[in-house]
């Protein structure tokens, strides 16, 4: 494929931005009838035309329960919104909730209703859209979408909903300036040679860590000859799952992975004559904030690799031909596609950047919750004892259970399942995880590689979400959501492994009550 289709396909990570009408466009004033009571917050028209003039579709997602309760008649409500547009120029789109809290309706916030009726609209996915907010269900509803969540806070933000948002801006302009900053990280790059070649990815860590390199993976195979992928056994499961993957090397690198073994002189050679025997022409090294891409390009330079990219903050000398920085916050979906496009590898025109496995494609989904219990690092599992609660409560709420996990977690999944939900502890490999989430309704699990896996054949997650890394880089990524857990826990940003909190305090005090709620409203179909 040449250059020039791929640089005519161009599409950053977002199509279209949603506001929240009061105090994120307008001040809010109670029960608001009047038109001439309209006053724009600060800066709101300069951010609005910022986003009109890079081509993004902007429109306003709102509930106006005072029309509900009988205080403001439609056609009152609508006359504001008529002077919200003459002030702030057009919207593409208005989606609007007149319902009162008691109705129960699936469009009020947090339910993902209006936003993604606001998508449909546009004709765009829900996960192309930013939602900008100052309240924690501005938030919630994006997530519950498969959007993301931008939070702008006012004097009507309580300190939780800021610990809990998983992007913050001061200002309504600042929030402008932060999308079209990451729109433009997915800009082509200069790419490599003109012909299509033999180009080796490489990306150390878990399964998840892999399945979140997918889309990015895909940008290279739709412009290279052949796409491998350099891995180590954590992560070789998940790369023969990915399309676009000719063929996968599996290595434990020393110098990335989380229990390496010792550098072996030999397993080196051996890697370095592979290499050398697959003819390859570029190589692109993914990376966590944590690794350093460095030792890696070291060893492929002496492969005889000629082109190398990577995202790297320290000095490359001669090591690196293509040197990204990406910011902290971005999801690592992104971040990988920001590298591949950078390196001359943007996703193609049509690809919607989603997760996306070899899989084949699901029937019918079921009602069924999937409860994987266990996590590699102990301190992102669900504790037992709320895990077995949840289970309970699920299968009194009527929702078929089966509780997976690893060959390792049979004691533990079979204490969890109990006697009212099934056991697969031990049965499912990836490639049959992966099948059995893309026939459920949702997947109920702590922040490891099957929360990756269920994105990637679009199966919903409530995330009980341990704050040892940021939920902005890891959470689940393009598909509906929902967070559970304590967002600013005292092993925030630790990184830990283990949880050194009596009581794991970040998920050990969730209301297994929450969780089926949560289900239900993932569950629930939009208007």
């Amino acid at each position: 494929m040449r250059r020039a289709e791929i640089d005519g396909g161009f599409t950053g990570m977002f199509d279209a931005v949603l506001f929240d009408r009061d105090n994120t466009l307008i001040r809010e004033v109670p029960r608001i009838s009047d038109p001439d009571l309209v006053v724009p917050m600060p800066g709101v028209r300069a951010a609005l035309d910022l986003l009109r003039e890079s081509g993004l579709r902007i429109g306003v997602v709102s509930h106006q329960s005072a029309v509900g309760f009988g205080f403001v008649t439609r056609a009152q409500a609508e006359a504001v919104d008529a002077r919200i547009e003459q002030l702030l120029g057009p919207f593409d789109t208005w989606q609007t909730c007149w319902h009162t809290p008691a109705d129960g309706c699936a469009c009020r916030k947090p339910a993902p209703g209006l936003i993604t009726a606001a998508a449909r609209d546009l004709g765009i996915s829900p996960h192309r859209c930013v939602m900008v907010g100052d309240l924690g269900t501005d938030l919630q509803a994006a997530a519950a979408a498969g959007a993301t969540g931008l939070l702008v806070p006012t004097g009507q933000t309580c300190v939780a909903e800021a610990a809990a948002a998983p992007h913050r801006a001061p200002s309504l302009l600042a929030a402008a300036e932060w999308i079209l900053a990451r729109r433009q990280l997915l800009r082509p790059g200069p790419a490599g040679a003109d012909e299509p070649g033999n180009v080796l990815a490489v990306r150390a860590g878990s399964a998840g860590d892999v399945l979140l390199t997918g889309p990015a993976l895909r940008a290279l195979a739709a412009r290279a000859h052949s796409v491998s992928l350099l891995t180590g056994p954590p992560g070789a499961p998940a790369g023969r799952l990915l399309p676009g993957v000719t063929r996968v090397l599996e290595w434990g690198i020393p110098w990335a992975e989380r229990d390496p073994a010792p550098v072996d002189r030999s397993a080196v050679d051996g890697l370095i004559d592979t290499v050398r025997c697959w003819q390859i022409d570029e190589a692109v090294i993914f990376t966590s904030s944590a690794q350093s891409p460095l030792p890696t390009a070291l060893l492929l330079r002496l492969a005889g690799v000629g082109r190398i990219s990577a995202i790297c903050d320290d000095y490359p000398g001669a090591l690196l031909d293509v040197r990204h920085r990406a910011p902290d916050d971005l999801p690592e979906a992104h971040r990988a596609l920001s590298l591949a496009a950078a390196a001359g590898y943007p996703l193609p025109g049509g690809d919607d950047g989603r997760l996306r496995t070899v899989l084949p494609a699901s029937g019918t989904r079921t009602g069924r919750v999937v409860v994987h219990p266990g996590a590699s690092a102990s301190a992102r599992g669900l504790p037992r004892k709320v895990a077995v609660e949840i289970v309970r409560e699920l299968a009194r709420s009527g929702r078929e259970v089966l509780v997976t996990g690893g060959p390792a977690e049979t004691e533990l999944t079979a204490e969890v399942a109990g006697d009212v939900a099934g056991d697969l502890g031990g049965q499912t490999d990836l490639a049959t995880l992966g099948r059995l989430l893309a026939g459920s309704a949702c997947l109920v699990v702590g922040n490891t590689g099957p929360a990756q896996l269920a994105a990637a054949v679009g199966t919903p997650v409530v995330s009980m979400f341990a704050p040892t890394v940021p939920f902005a880089r890891w959470g689940p990524h393009g598909v509906p959501h929902v967070r559970l857990g304590d967002p600013d826990a005292p092993c925030r940003d630790t990184r830990a492994l283990t949880c050194a909190q009596p009581g794991h305090p970040c998920l050990g005090e969730i209301d297994p009550a929450e969780v089926v709620a949560a289900v239900e409203l993932l569950a629930r179909r939009s208007p």
